[in-house]
């Protein structure tokens, strides 16, 4: 039978650490080790010395109670434990790398990171983005998006909301109506013939945004009970646009958030009777947070662009 190999116990781990928690600066050792693959690089690159490296490696393989490392001849190489943690640990770091050094680059840069939901994103605020470039170049735009479903763990200066304009934590300004009018392609107009009534709209394919009742609620309003409600349903405004450009069927869109579709004629609006399901357009910031001189011009032209068409 193999002997395992036994590993003396550590006391100042018993006292400093959970059994799930390791010794992290020996954990930060062994991924210079691995990546590097040189003790010497390591010390190098972690200003210690090579000694010190070598004793970081036993803390964690004391720990581990596993071998991480073996020579073969004058290489150090990982063994197959080693290989299976270094596997587990490196992306890990790659992100403490990343976000630390985002958080340094926006010490030195003007930066101002704004989370968007995909639909404003695409057909509002990057078609106007480039007046603000042209306006501001020495401001840095950091744009990512946004989950509409849970905001909590959104940390950008400024976030574009669709909602009742409520949210914890956070100031909201409404910035954008989102009054719904239905529209179709103008192929889809091509080959089923202009739709000149409610009651003829109410015949036609429809297509659905996050749920059914917006069409319920706009024929109501023009005393239609009976439409055809087994149209597709998609999750957001991005997939139900993309629907309605393809010609699947009439769509209720956010006239803001297809006006260079309307302008070009590739979508055209069957009716000027807009449905309100209470959700609007918000800019948000947090109660917590003072904004910074750049964050705060973003603001402004934010509110400044929606009070203006697309040009």
């Amino acid at each position: 039978m193999k002997k395992t190999e036994q590993f003396p116990a550590d006391t100042s781990l018993q006292e400093t650490h959970s059994p799930l928690d390791p010794p992290l600066r020996a954990v930060r050792v062994f991924e210079a080790i691995a990546r590097l693959g040189s003790l010497s690089e390591a010390a190098a690159e972690l200003m210690i010395s090579p000694s010190a490296v070598s004793h970081q490696l036993k803390l964690l393989e004391a720990f581990l109670q596993q071998r991480l490392t073996h020579r073969q001849g004058r290489r150090l190489m990982l063994s197959t434990a080693g290989r299976e943690y270094y596997r587990s640990i490196r992306s890990a770091f790659t992100v403490i790398r990343q976000a630390t050094g985002h958080l340094r680059d926006q010490a030195c840069s003007r930066q101002v990171t704004i989370s968007l939901i995909p639909l404003f994103g695409m057909s509002w605020f990057i078609p106007r983005l480039s007046r603000f470039i042209h306006a501001h170049s020495d401001i840095e735009i950091n744009v990512v998006y946004a989950n509409h479903r849970n905001y909590l763990s959104d940390a950008s200066d400024l976030s574009i909301r669709f909602g009742s304009g409520q949210w914890t934590g956070y100031r909201a300004e409404k910035l954008i109506s989102g009054e719904m009018i239905p529209v179709a392609s103008r192929e889809f107009i091509r080959l089923r013939g202009y739709i000149d009534s409610p009651a003829l709209l109410a015949q036609s394919n429809l297509v659905h945004d996050e749920e059914r009742v917006s069409w319920q609620q706009w024929f109501a309003d023009h005393d239609i009970r009976h439409f055809r409600r087994d149209g597709p349903l998609f999750e957001d405004g991005l997939l139900t646009l993309a629907a309605v450009r393809a010609g699947l069927g009439c769509g209720l869109m956010r006239e803001p958030m297809i006006a260079s579709w309307l302008a070009s004629g590739e979508l055209v609006k069957l009716f000027d009777q807009a449905v309100d399901d209470g959700r609007d357009y918000y800019l948000c910031v947090r109660q917590d947070t003072e904004l910074s001189p750049e964050a705060l011009v973003l603001k402004r032209w934010l509110v400044d662009e929606a009070s203006r068409p697309l040009a």
